[in-house]
């Protein structure tokens, strides 16, 4: 029996995130999707969608992301510059891929949401970055060692957050491996996140019960369906959920919930993604 819901696992440097996926599915035997691909020599907090969860890798991609990276400049520079230097990097910033993606090379913009200096030891220096999903951090230690005038490289790199998620909530691939080894069904149960957990940032519908099993079957969500909105805007993915919280299915609203009047007719979310089926809706 496959599971449904979502793993985080503390993906270990060397197989690439796929491999980690794939490791995974086979040990649950489920279907596997992940969110933001890890390069094969960077560890840290990968997360892995389950069965229908796989549904939610749209969401899950742009979430935004933490890492701690250790830096080796080429020259001995003092603290208190990397620090003016680092704080300049904050904001909006431009990217090119470096030439060991896999992806094209075209210069984008990617957000830095905050930048610290955890440590400097000669040469080396420790950051810790909090970002937009697709930041370049390898191409972000070279560009702060060519501001610093010495050059820069990025040797280590370990994400510690994903989204609400995190490092210390992962469980690595021996974890898992033993579980399943064992049978310890309640091990496993306790590893795997229901859908719901993973759209935490994301805006909700509350919805009737009769209006999920009308969603699950196919239906647009009318107003007459709903019981609360919280604020969105038009054309922005939704969550609609029960009263107790169940994800029933992602959506694009398409009115500005101060437009919407719950209880009254009109279609106000057309769904994307279900994550029922009919006879699991009472």
């Amino acid at each position: 029996m496959g599971y449904t819901g979502v793993i985080l696992v503390d993906k270990p440097r060397g197989p690439s995130s796929h491999q980690v996926a794939a490791w995974v599915g086979k040990m649950l035997k489920s279907d596997v999707g992940h969110s933001g691909t890890l390069d094969p020599m960077v560890s840290g907090v990968l997360v892995v969608m389950l069965g229908k969860a796989v549904r939610l890798a749209p969401l899950l991609l742009i979430h935004e992301k933490e890492y701690v990276v250790c830096m080796r400049l080429h020259a001995d520079v003092p603290r208190e510059r990397v620090e003016e230097v680092v704080k300049q990097f904050t904001g909006r910033i431009y990217q090119r891929p470096p030439r060991r993606s896999a992806v094209k090379r075209a210069l984008r913009i990617r957000v830095i949401y905050k930048i610290d200096v955890l440590d400097v030891q000669e040469r080396l220096v420790l950051l810790k970055v909090r970002c937009e999903a697709g930041t370049y951090i390898r191409s972000l230690c070279v560009h702060i060692g060519n501001v610093l005038g010495c050059g820069g490289q990025m040797v280590e790199l370990r994400r510690t957050k994903s989204g609400g998620f995190s490092c210390e909530e992962s469980y690595t691939l021996h974890e898992i491996r033993d579980a399943v080894e064992t049978g310890n069904i309640s091990a496993i149960s306790a590893m795997i996140l229901p859908p719901e957990k993973a759209i935490a940032d994301i805006p909700k519908i509350v919805i009737r019960d009769t209006a999920a099993k009308a969603i699950a079957n196919g239906a647009i969500l009318a107003g007459v369906g709903a019981l609360s909105v919280e604020k969105f805007s038009q054309g922005q993915s939704v969550a609609l959920v029960t009263q107790n919280g169940r994800l029933i299915a992602l959506a694009d609203s398409l009115f500005n919930s101060e437009k919407i009047e719950c209880g009254k007719p009109g279609l106000i979310a057309k769904s994307t993604r279900v994550f029922v089926t009919p006879d699991s809706v009472s």
